[in-house]
């Protein structure tokens, strides 16, 4: 047996390493190929050439291509992943600090997605073609038709300015801020462990919306997913057997048709959430959400090469390990993968 899973776990091994490989020539190609001088966005355009020498020299961009790449997986390996331009800091400090803000809301976000999507995907094909169905795939081609800056903004004028219903921008309002210790960097957490619970209710007050918005639109898409794989389930002979042998309908839907389709939906979820950890720069400007997606954006802005290089090559790396993950996921719940 172990010698069956060897090879398995070799050919995994060696996936892995060939798509890190392959990410690393990418974020290193984007890094050269921009049309961004990264040497004058360090000394900027009043320096003079002894300046901008020296800057060349000590970053190693007059160095060939080929032994700037070799210096940049060598200072990778050791941890370094380079200095932001636009805060002075180490940027995987910087990552650090605004990646949690993502996480938080990418989070939330998925479990309104999943937590909607797989229900009424799985009702519109039960009930295909009747009223229920159309509603569903109405409100889901909304979903994914509707630009989330635009919905980002209705939703704020409508639940935030007119209906006061929610928080506005950012984390929590702004007399809050500092009150809170920063020990893990998710609010919602670091409030609970301050035992400060207004902090905690005004924190989901202002996730609320920009994690509905999130989801609805992500909520969309699993839908979609969701009714294709039941239809397909459904119209298989074992259900028509299923049902002849005299199994109840939910049964049928819920323990064969369901069952059959988790798999599946285990990749279309994992998906979009990483999606979602990486795509959420729209809705985290339009909500002043000081995130990982806002972070790129304004380093992009200003040509921050080793901040936007080390998004890249940490965007690829959660896909793998999202992968991964869906790997792991599958022998739980389909045993003929173990």
């Amino acid at each position: 047996m172990i010698n069956e899973r060897l090879p398995a776990f070799t050919r995994q091994a060696g996936t892995i390493l060939a798509t890190l490989i392959g990410l690393l020539i990418l974020t290193f190609c984007i890094g050269r190929l921009m049309p961004v001088d990264p040497v004058r966005a360090i000394v900027g355009e009043e320096a003079d050439q002894a300046a901008y020498e020296m800057v060349a020299e000590r970053i190693g961009a007059n160095l060939p291509l080929w032994q700037q790449f070799f210096r940049y997986v060598n200072d990778l390996a050791h941890g370094d992943f380079g200095t932001s331009i636009r805060t002075g800091q180490p940027v995987i400090n910087d990552i650090l600090h605004v990646m949690p803000a993502t996480i938080e809301l990418a989070t939330f976000a998925i479990i309104v997605g999943a937590g909607f999507g797989i229900p009424l995907g799985i009702l519109a094909a039960v009930r295909r073609n009747r009223p229920t169905d159309h509603v569903i795939r109405f409100l889901t081609l909304i979903g994914h038709s509707m630009p989330i800056f635009w919905t980002g903004m209705i939703g704020l004028i409508v639940f935030y300015a007119a209906l006061d219903l929610v928080g506005g921008g950012g984390r929590m309002s702004d007399y809050y801020i500092g009150l809170v210790p920063e020990t893990t960097g998710f609010l919602l957490i670091d409030s609970i462990l301050a035992g400060d619970m207004e902090v905690f209710w005004d924190a989901v007050n202002h996730l609320l919306l920009p994690a509905s918005i999130l989801g609805y639109s992500s909520m969309a898409y699993i839908t979609r997913m969701t009714r294709s794989f039941m239809l397909d389930q459904l119209n298989q002979e074992y259900i028509v057997t299923a049902r002849v042998k005299g199994l109840s309908k939910n049964r049928t839907i819920w323990h064969h048709a369901f069952a059959n389709i988790r798999v599946q939906l285990v990749t279309i979820v994992a998906l979009a959430y990483g999606s979602l950890l990486e795509g959420a720069v729209l809705i985290e400007t339009v909500f002043s959400w000081p995130g990982f997606g806002q972070y790129i954006t304004n380093n992009m802005l200003i040509g921050d090469m080793n901040a936007v290089m080390t998004c890249v090559l940490l965007v690829g790396i959660i896909f793998i390990a999202l992968n991964l993950l869906s790997d792991a996921l599958y022998k739980i719940f389909d045993p003929r993968t173990r």
